[in-house]
């Protein structure tokens, strides 16, 4: 052995090149995924999410959405509703419920959620005071949690409706507590 390097197939300028083209795929391939921060709306929503049930006993008002993943009209939403809850922080709580999530199951069975996304409103007592289904966007949002908030009538809009003869507040706290709730068809159901 002579003690001298072996020298390279590649020569200073191809190994230079080489590391461009890399550092370049790597920019792109973060560009394509949403930058750094590759959190969808959704995900940021659920993992801020308290628990429902310290949620619903704070004594701060309550929207629990009702969602799956695989919703893409949940996703559509999501962007809206991660604004709602960054504007509403201090007066309410937003609340992402995982449909396919097992440990929900009885949250979906208590608020006969039969389509999501499902938004149920709690005044700050924890007490139903409607419900939403299907997409809403910024605008409608708002108009439902300012009734919520101000103690109005929920607006009159398609596929919203006050919790009057579904849910009362006693049933609500004896769903609380445990007691089971017959379910009817499930969020999944709709395909």
């Amino acid at each position: 052995m002579s003690g001298t390097p072996e020298s390279s197939p590649l020569g200073t300028t191809q190994r230079w090149v080489l590391v461009l083209i890399a550092v370049a795929l790597a920019v792109g391939l973060v560009i394509l995924r949403g930058g750094i921060q590759s959190e969808s709306p959704m995900e940021q929503l659920a993992r801020r999410s308290l628990d429902p049930q310290i949620a619903l006993t704070n004594g701060r008002h309550t929207l629990i959405e009702f969602y799956a993943d695989w919703c893409q009209v949940c996703r559509e939403m999501a962007p809206s509703m991660l604004d709602l809850e960054k504007r509403s922080r201090d007066r309410l709580d937003v609340v992402l419920v995982n449909v396919d999530n097992p440990r929900w199951q009885d949250l979906v069975d208590r608020y006969d959620v039969n389509g999501i996304p499902q938004l149920n409103l709690f005044n700050a007592e924890g007490e139903p005071k409607g419900r939403s289904l299907g997409l809403r966007n910024a605008k409608e949002l708002k108009l439902l949690t300012t009734a919520l908030l101000e103690d109005q009538p929920l607006p009159a809009l398609p596929g919203v409706g006050n919790i009057n003869g579904l849910l009362t507040p006693s049933s609500a706290s004896s769903a609380l507590a445990g007691d089971p709730i017959p379910a009817t068809a499930g969020p999944r159901s709709h395909g």
